[in-house]
């Protein structure tokens, strides 16, 4: 791969462009064993070895992390005021990461976050219909015949009724096997476990459906996506990375 060295370095984590012209001006960045100070230049990752400040660069065209969002953070990519999502990825490498769709800002779960462009619009394309299943615990009488109604559409306000989607009314929490979920019912002591399966995502759809049967959402908690699941026992906050392979495959991506 062929690519401008203050490119490489700002998208590898070195700083801005700004920041990166004066490390290369200060001598801290070598290629092939060479200072070289022109930002402009363009390196064969191939055959070339760069480091800056006598550390290798491990250049990643793509990185693919698999986020368990913790409640209270903002689904973005920066925020001047606010930690965002992009922001617990200490790992990360590339200054170009962004979050594949949203979760508000009380809602847990699975969030997938990449530079991967491509993989972002096919996921997110309204004709991929890419399943999302969300765990919840729900407050009110659930009508009997709530099943029926998610699976043939409700009006939310919108100008079309939700696609169907998939309800599953828990008779115990115990049998979501989800530990949040049996956690938070001391929490909340009055409520039902259910699981919700999308192909959309419109805004606060979730909870607009309930509200229309007379019910709250009291926690909402993503698990899946496509083929991508959220480790039972991973903890809010923790992520894992995925390969381009491992993310492919799981999503069906040739």
């Amino acid at each position: 791969m062929i690519i401008r060295l203050d490119k490489l370095l700002a998208d590898s984590g070195y700083g801005s462009r700004s920041q990166v012209k004066k490390l290369l001006k200060n001598g801290a960045v070598t290629v092939d064993g060479l200072v070289e100070k022109d930002s402009s230049i363009k390196v064969d990752l191939d055959k070339s070895v760069v480091c800056c400040d006598g550390e290798i660069i491990c250049f990643s065209q793509y990185e693919y992390y698999l986020l368990y969002k913790p409640g209270g953070i903002i689904t973005a990519s920066r925020d001047k005021q606010e930690k965002t999502v992009v922001d617990l990825i200490e790992s990360k490498k590339r200054r170009d990461l962004s979050p594949v769709g949203r979760l508000d800002r009380d809602t847990e779960g699975l969030l997938l976050i990449t530079n991967d462009g491509q993989l972002a619009h096919k996921l997110l394309a309204p004709g991929k219909h890419v399943e999302k299943v969300y765990l919840a615990l729900i407050s009110g009488t659930i009508p009997e015949n709530a099943v029926e109604l998610f699976d043939v559409g409700l009006d939310i306000g919108d100008d079309k009724p939700t696609m169907p989607a998939r309800l599953k009314i828990y008779d115990n929490p115990l049998d979501t096997a989800d530990k949040s979920i049996i956690e938070k019912v001391e929490e909340y002591p009055d409520t039902r476990a259910v699981s919700i399966g999308l192909t959309e995502g419109r805004y606060h759809e979730i909870k607009r459906m309930f509200e229309v049967l007379g019910c709250k959402v009291e926690y909402l908690k993503r698990i899946s996506m496509g083929g991508l699941v959220l480790n039972n026992e991973m903890e809010p906050g923790d992520y894992t990375s995925l390969s381009q392979d491992e993310i492919y495959k799981v999503f069906g991506i040739k």
